[in-house]
């Protein structure tokens, strides 16, 4: 399966594009405005996918575009009642969505009928399938909260199962980073190593490999950086028993969070965890993220309490923040289960 992007002015128009070069029974992917470094190419981004040879295909998301295409046409469904929801149809409510930051095609989907549940996921276990045991690794850009969080998890998960965690860190990118973890981890009387390169870190995860839980601290790259980590997100993409978490903050701008979603694919990230819940009240870009990346929402961090102020992402909590009391009365926001 390959992936094509057309551009377009509407949703309509780029839809149209991709059927009449790619045939009907190519697959619709996605669909997404787009952001400031494509808006010349047009409003709207339509992502399709086909078995036959095409031009471009973007790098991420590959982890798995060949893997369930019954999750494909299940997209294209969803999609079909936003292209034939017309926008006059749109409920005054909805507005209150727009203000949340919600996805402008999520909005008119939902004002053609669907539910908002059906646009994103969630998934708040640790591990891979089929591991013999949970290893997590939080990246991320930098100030989002990776180190804070990682240990708020090992106490959860690992000291609350009465079951001793191990911390790795590969931070050696800021001063007194590894320190500071190490700090963290001793007082919860959790072990902790320190490693400089990917080598080392695979030789420390397999070190502790009776360990239940192994949880890795990440440098935080910015955008000019990400060379400096390219060793160490081959090494954490293709390892298979790294379950990866992209933290990011729930505060940043919807745009900033897709250009990080899309930097940090170098990562092949499985899950999006979301911090600093408590400092913002717009949660829109939360669900359109998940939806337009198809990543899992796995934990809220609410606060900077450890362990306390983090919390397993559900869909009934993260639809209550997106839709705030206003939109309480809404029943095509109510999740269902």
């Amino acid at each position: 399966m390959k992936l094509k992007s057309y551009f377009s002015g509407s949703v309509e128009a780029a839809v149209g594009q991709a059927r009449k070069e790619l045939g009907e029974d190519a697959l619709l992917v996605n669909a997404r405005p787009t952001t400031a470094d494509t808006k010349h190419l047009g409003a709207y981004e339509v992502v399709f996918g086909s078995t036959g040879a095409v031009p471009s295909a973007p790098a991420f998301p590959a982890r798995d575009v060949s893997q369930d295409i019954s999750e494909m046409k299940r997209e294209i469904e969803r999609l079909a009642r936003c292209f034939a929801a017309p926008r006059s149809a749109m409920p005054a409510l909805d507005a209150g969505l727009i203000e949340s930051e919600l996805d402008p095609i999520i909005v008119q989907a939902i004002a053609g009928g669907a539910r908002l549940e059906e646009f994103f996921e969630v998934d708040a276990t640790l591990g891979r399938r089929g591991a013999e045991r949970a290893v997590i690794a939080l990246v991320g850009p930098p100030g989002v909260g990776k180190t804070t969080t990682l240990v708020k998890l090992a106490a959860q998960f690992g000291l609350a199962a009465k079951r001793p965690p191990h911390i790795i860190t590969a931070d050696v990118f800021r001063i007194a980073a590894a320190e500071q973890l190490r700090s963290l981890a001793g007082i919860l009387g959790i072990g902790c190593d320190v490693v400089e390169t990917p080598v080392a870190l695979a030789q420390s995860l397999e070190e502790h490999r009776s360990k239940s839980f192994v949880f890795i601290d990440t440098p935080g790259l910015g955008r000019g950086e990400m060379e400096d980590g390219a060793d160490l997100a081959r090494l954490i993409a293709t390892h298979p028993e790294i379950d990866t978490h992209l933290v990011l903050s729930a505060a940043m701008k919807p745009a900033d969070l897709s250009r990080v979603v899309e930097r940090y694919g170098i990562f092949q990230p499985k899950k999006l965890l979301f911090t600093r819940i408590d400092e913002t009240e717009r949660f829109g870009a939360i669900v359109s993220e998940a939806s337009r990346w198809a990543l899992p929402v796995s934990f809220l961090a609410t606060g900077q309490q450890i362990p306390d102020d983090l919390e397993a992402a559900t869909k009934d909590r993260l639809i209550a923040l997106v839709q705030g009391e206003s939109a309480m009365n809404i029943p095509s926001l109510k999740a269902t289960a």
